[in-house]
């Protein structure tokens, strides 16, 4: 007797619909619980083989090694971010330095304002008066939001270490579990993704850490180059903020230019920061990313932006962060099961053929003609467009 149940297509919709909304509804009121553990998962992956070698190699206890492997990762980032801050605080002790300069800036400005637009000095500092005018109570509202989130990232900083320690511990427990929910015919499949689930995103954050190792030199080089104080710390800041997408390099180029602020007022300073970042960010889009970041999770650009904006929608920067792992492992998943394999190929990046315009090779994402459209159908086999087709072609 067969009890599958077979719904129209619009009731499949519908509870399709009504999933997604129940799934993201919880992740955004649940991502102070979520992020943690997401993130923790991740570090877990990485550490995976540096507890494994501890193990295997040096004989250290199934304990110890989980215990050393987060050990040692706290250990490099807090020396990552004791070594910002003590930089950060040589830049502070500049403060009367870069206000000075600043105040030349501001006044350059007022000068170029006064001469193209007609205001005076006076005119202009009531127009910024009056646009400021409620933006007290305003600062007052980020300063107390941007004080809550401070303490939410001090405990996630807690639990983020707890939660992969624990990951590590009890990974034999989580599989068991995993398998304990479905039926032993599918136990290959289930090892297979999740084996391929870890190749990808240990794959994918070691990309990221290279990207922020070659952002990082890269920057360093160009800022000592221009003459740059400060050229290093700015340099790994920049590299760090870069894992953040879009909004992360914007924040370092400001830090960067106002960090110019500590030595000249020379307008030349700040433009050679910006010909810097620009640089930097062309070879990291178009080599970087491509080569050692996208090549390692097989996803789409439009799949990739996608992600990016919705998981910032939901949760901000660690949102965005977490976009293109998730992505991955939902790929990983749907690969394998064939009902989603469509969504699976949808998220994919498949390779296209290249053509040749001027002896440069270019990649055929796509083509007009219907012949073209005709064959691609009839390689995957889709019965139901093939007739349609031929019939257009006889016309």
């Amino acid at each position: 007797m067969n009890d599958t149940l077979r719904f129209p297509f619009y009731a499949k919709l519908a509870f399709t619909l009504v999933s997604l909304m129940a799934i993201f509804t919880i992740l955004y009121f649940g991502q102070s619980i979520v992020i943690p553990i997401l993130l923790s998962l991740l570090f877990a992956i990485l550490l995976r083989p540096v507890a494994h070698f501890l193990k295997s190699k040096l004989r250290f206890p199934h304990v110890i090694a989980v215990i050393f492997s987060v050990f040692l990762f706290i250990l490099v980032v807090i020396g990552i971010l004791t070594f910002i801050s003590w930089q950060i605080s040589d830049i502070a002790n500049d403060w009367d330095t870069i206000k000075n300069n600043l105040s030349i800036h501001f006044s350059n400005i007022q000068e170029m304002v006064r001469d193209n637009f007609n205001l005076s000095k006076g005119e202009q500092k009531k127009l910024i008066d009056d646009a400021t005018k409620n933006s007290i109570e305003t600062g007052k509202n980020i300063i107390g939001s941007t004080l809550m989130s401070f303490t939410g990232t001090l405990l996630n900083l807690t639990l983020i270490p707890i939660y992969t320690f624990l990951f590590l511990l009890y990974r034999t427990h989580f599989i068991k579990f995993l398998s304990k929910l479905f039926k032993p015919e599918h136990h290959k499949k289930l090892k297979d993704i999740l084996f391929q689930i870890k190749v990808s995103i240990q794959s994918y954050i070691i990309g990221l850490i290279i990207q922020m190792l070659t952002v990082t030199a890269l920057t360093t080089i160009g800022f000592m180059i221009i003459g740059m104080k400060y050229a290093i710390v700015l340099g790994i800041i920049t590299g760090l903020l870069n894992l953040i997408p879009y909004i992360g390099i914007l924040f370092a180029g400001l830090l960067s230019i106002v960090a110019t602020l500590t030595g000249s007022p020379d307008l030349s300073l700040i433009l050679g920061v910006i010909i810097v970042i620009v640089i930097v960010q062309l070879i990291d889009n178009n080599l970087l990313v491509t080569l050692v970041v996208s090549s390692k999770v097989k996803i789409n650009a439009f799949a990739s932006i996608v992600g990016i904006i919705i998981g910032g929608a939901i949760s901000g920067v660690s949102g965005m962060f977490l976009a293109i792992p998730i992505i991955a492992i939902l790929k990983v998943i749907f690969d394998r099961i064939e009902p989603l394999e469509p969504w699976g190929y949808l998220m994919g990046d498949d390779l296209p053929k290249t053509y040749t315009w001027h002896n440069i090779k270019l990649p055929l994402f796509d083509s007009e003609s219907s012949s073209e459209t005709s064959q691609i159908i009839t390689d995957v086999k889709a019965p139901i467009f093939t007739e349609t087709t031929t019939e257009t072609d006889e016309k």
